[in-house]
């Protein structure tokens, strides 16, 4: 599970939080992974997906250190998706849907996904496949919200690492990857 501590914030960091998030632009256009033709100050298009460089990641109620720790993130490369920025802080969101404010020196440009983490906690396993083909052997079965490393995709299938087994996963069951896009190769 991506958000391991929860820390609640003050009613007073949580007002101050919300009058920065009330004066940027809306994030209702990509809050179902459409990726937007947006580019943000940074040059870089939003929103995107980086992963977490650090093994213990502070996610904040507003863009600062003054705001409080809403969660505390446990494990390096977990993915998040970017959806705003402001000076060095991105507003992220991760797999189960929380947003908030991280340090860009704490997020990496290096491509991870989890493995259809909607449906965790149910007996369903993601095949990897050795060809990116609906009809190609199984390398492995891949259990749900598993953390991967993003090696290419094609728009359709990602290549995709887990736990040193490489094949080949259907691009709509990785959370880390927007259908269609293309990465690497």
């Amino acid at each position: 599970m991506p958000r391991l501590v929860s820390l609640r914030s003050t009613l007073t960091a949580v007002v101050l939080g919300a009058a920065i998030v009330a004066s940027l632009p809306s994030t209702d256009a990509c809050a179902n992974g459409a990726q937007r033709a947006e580019v943000g100050p940074s040059g870089l298009p939003l929103p995107r997906f980086v992963s977490l460089k650090a093994g213990r990641v502070n996610m904040r109620v507003g863009p600062g250190l003054n705001y409080a720790v809403e969660w505390l993130y446990l494990k390096e490369g977990l993915p998040v998706e970017i959806i705003h920025e402001y000076g060095n802080w991105r507003q992220v969101r991760d797999a189960q849907g929380a947003e908030g404010w991280i340090n860009q020196a704490l997020l990496s440009g290096r491509r991870t996904g989890l493995a259809a983490p909607w449906f965790r906690g149910k007996k369903a396993y993601i095949p990897l496949l050795s060809e990116p083909s609906s009809g190609a052997s199984v390398v492995a079965q891949i259990q749900p919200g598993a953390l991967g490393k993003i090696r290419s995709c094609n728009g359709e299938w990602c290549r995709m690492e887990f736990s040193g087994h490489t094949g080949w996963m259907d691009q709509t069951m990785i959370w880390g990857a927007y259908a269609g896009e293309k990465i690497g190769d």
